[in-house]
């Protein structure tokens, strides 16, 4: 096992998927989604973002919309259900915010969710995901 470990930013009061998104609510009840540190850390140099329109409704899982790095595509899949309340258009012009913020200037949509409590049940706490992706890293 090598003894330079990456080390990655996990706020403690987010939720989190095994897809690497995270989802946070706001104080007025809306909700935030983003990718982890880990996830933009794997992608590296994001060049581009896609995201889905004002208004548009999202199942839990289904996808919301794309990363592109310099190495892939990725999907980026709704953590949970809800109705895009706005999409963080800054990522358009600038999509590097997601590497180098992304749980601050790097989140992706905001939603009205229509089932957040219950739906947040099926995700990880932040202690499960640095478990989680801990584990990961001792399979590389």
């Amino acid at each position: 096992m090598s003894e330079s470990k990456e080390s990655y930013d996990v706020p403690g009061d987010y939720y989190y998927t095994k897809d690497h998104e995270w989802t946070k609510r706001k104080r007025d009840g809306n909700v935030l989604i983003g990718i982890t540190d880990y996830a933009a850390k794997m992608l590296h140099d994001i060049v581009y973002v896609t995201l889905p329109r004002e208004g548009q409704t999202l199942s839990k899982k289904e996808v919301l919309g794309q990363v592109e790095s310099v190495k892939t595509v990725s999907d980026i899949y709704a953590p949970v259900s809800g109705t895009v309340v706005k999409s963080n258009d800054r990522l358009t012009k600038e999509p590097e915010i997601v590497s180098s913020s992304p749980y601050k200037d790097g989140w992706m949509l905001e939603i009205k969710s229509t089932n957040y409590d219950n739906e947040v049940k099926d995700l990880m706490n932040a202690d499960s995901y640095r478990k989680f992706v801990s584990e990961l890293g001792e399979k590389e």
